[in-house]
């Protein structure tokens, strides 16, 4: 990938802000309203006039509507991590009705818990003081739009650049897709599902999950499973741990003695304890955990689907089906520009409790 930037590029590079909301040519610093304009008012030229969306309210706000052949090359949002359970981000393809992926705000950039924990990964980055970077590319071959929808009546400022490109892409591109799920609380001896049963044929690329655990103890013993073209009763790819899945090992702690997490953020894999215990009101540990499939992606041709079992232990040496509040977005690229799997839940579906 590197070397694409040591070589001319047929690329037309366009970005979109809210002091260019079509990304046109030149269209950049030309504002002379918008919700700085008192700010710069002693400022000779338009500059910052508009820096940021302003939401007033619930409703759906479209970022982007790009139209031709080209693709998402970099995101970054930000805005206060306390409402990143309100805002549902929406990717669409190719003028379709349903979303090729809905998720919060939060959890599609590593953050489950409307708490800012920074991330170092190849795709996602978030930066303090929660700067919000997605780096997934996402090819179009006529249109791509991005919407926020605001759940709640709510009102704050929203900073958002969304970077991209028009070129001539390939007629066999896949597109990026993705589903969210939460079980609160999971249910003893059924398994969360990350990814329902998808027909079709693409690339499996990302996992991420946050996981508050209810129960005192290890929570990781849970065994992620991929069935993949066909597979009925028993998975083709069936791990061996949760902890082990994300990259790391034996709980993620050192000293069992004294059980202390260790946080780790890298290119491909991460685990991030979200300390909260400032808060009297939230006692609970809560975790981030994010696994990419860049180097090594999940192939399927018919079908795919994903779960993980919540598992920990009790006395006597026996597992502990758990009751613990999971979500998960499941990341893959498809043939098809929609998802029927897409779906918009309640605010309760997503509301941190």
């Amino acid at each position: 990938m590197l070397s694409r930037i040591s070589h001319f590029l047929e690329e037309e590079t366009r970005s979109i802000t809210a002091e260019n909301k079509t990304g046109e040519k030149g269209g950049g610093s030309r504002s002379t309203i918008g919700v700085n304009a008192y700010n710069a008012r002693e400022l000779s030229k338009p500059w910052k006039i508009n820096p940021y969306l302003l939401i007033q309210g619930s409703g759906i706000y479209t970022l982007a509507d790009v139209k031709g052949s080209g693709k998402i090359q970099h995101i970054w949002m930000t805005c206060e991590p306390k409402y990143w359970r309100n805002i549902l981000l929406k990717f669409y393809w190719e003028n379709t009705e349903e979303p090729a992926l809905i998720t919060p705000i939060g959890d599609f950039f590593s953050n489950a818990w409307c708490s800012s924990c920074n991330t170092n990964s190849i795709p996602i980055a978030v930066n303090p003081s929660g700067g919000l970077n997605c780096y997934w590319e996402m090819p179009f071959l006529k249109q791509a739009k991005i919407e926020i929808e605001v759940l709640g009546d709510l009102e704050f400022p929203f900073f958002y650049q969304i970077d991209y490109c028009f070129c001539n892409n390939e007629r066999d591109i896949l597109y990026f897709s993705g589903y969210w799920n939460r079980s609160n609380p999971t249910i003893p001896m059924e398994e969360h599902v990350i990814l329902p049963h998808l027909e079709g044929r693409g690339n499996y690329v990302g996992t991420f999950m946050g996981w508050q655990p209810n129960s005192s103890g290890v929570w990781v013993e849970g065994e992620l499973k991929f069935y993949l073209d066909g597979d009925d009763k028993f998975p083709t790819i069936n791990g061996t741990g949760t902890e082990d899945y994300f990259g790391g090992a034996w709980a993620w702690c050192s000293d069992h003695e004294n059980a202390k997490y260790q946080n780790y953020s890298t290119a491909f894999s991460g685990m991030q304890k979200v300390d909260l215990s400032k808060n009297d009101f939230f006692q609970q540990p809560r975790f981030n955990l994010y696994r990419w499939h860049i180097l090594d992606p999940i192939c399927f041709k018919k079908d795919i689907s994903v779960t993980i079992q919540p598992l920990g232990w009790r006395s006597e040496e026996r597992y502990l089906p758990l009751k613990d509040d999971v979500c998960s977005l499941a990341l893959w690229y498809q043939e098809k520009p929609s998802n029927a799997l897409s779906r918009v839940l309640n605010f309760e579906d997503y509301e941190l409790i």
